[in-house]
């Protein structure tokens, strides 16, 4: 198990707001811990001790909150971004990185394994994988499927079903290669690159819980699951 993470901390939770007013995204709280500081928990769990926060807005308040780790048993680092460098860009920035290593959300809410992500990985001998959650989507109307205007088929309320990205990656660090340096450069750049190049991009499916509480709808969600299956989540 890589003992390293990346966790991209420097969002300005404008999808959040008015929560966000005072506090920065990943200190929102869920339960009596910022939702930040359960990701780092559960990281520790799964033996991943070296963590770099990507820092931006309000830097200064996730350094006072951390500092050094020590309280929580990891060693935080800061990598303070002087511009937004949006979701990859960052680790451009970064020059300790291992051979493979995990990058995430500073804002997620799941039970994920890492090492079982981390171990498909390392299998498939991946540049980058995608950890995946399953979502439904209703569509509230009737869809019409027309051709040359003539109606050929007709759906009532359909439901659609996609596989999303949880803003969880396990990553080599051969990707470097693809990310300019001091640059936003976001997930969807990357992934249109590496398409474009048709360099493989694994995606590792999961199918526990998984919520973005960038979404206030999310965060609401999580307050509440947290607080009912607490021990799902922190296993210490």
């Amino acid at each position: 198990m890589s003992k390293k993470a990346v966790i991209l901390a420097g969002g300005k939770g404008t999808r959040l707001k008015p929560y966000t007013a005072v506090l920065p995204k990943p200190l929102m709280p869920v339960g009596e811990y910022p939702i930040l500081e359960v990701l780092i928990r559960q990281l520790k769990h799964f033996g991943v001790t070296d963590i770099t926060l990507a820092v931006n807005h309000q830097a200064e308040l996730i350094r006072a909150f951390f500092n050094d780790g020590s309280r929580l048993g990891v060693d935080i680092s800061y990598s303070l971004e002087t511009k937004p460098l949006s979701t990859m860009g960052p680790l451009s920035m970064i020059d300790d990185l291992p051979e493979d290593f995990l990058v995430m959300n500073g804002d997620i809410l799941s039970d994920i394994n890492f090492k079982d992500l981390l171990t498909y990985h390392r299998e498939k001998e991946a540049i980058f994988t995608i950890a995946a959650s399953k979502r439904e989507a209703s569509i509230d109307y009737g869809v019409l499927k027309v051709v040359n205007e003539v109606l050929v088929g007709f759906e009532e309320k359909p439901s659609l079903h996609y596989e999303v990205s949880m803003g969880i990656y396990a990553v080599n660090k051969k990707i470097l290669n693809y990310i300019p340096k001091d640059t936003a450069f976001g997930f969807n750049h990357l992934m249109d690159k590496l398409l474009s190049l048709d360099i493989p991009v694994n995606v590792f499916s999961f199918d526990g819980k998984w919520l973005d509480i960038g979404r206030a709808d999310d965060y609401m969600q999580a307050i509440d699951e947290f607080e009912q299956n607490e021990a799902l989540y922190l296993y210490e």
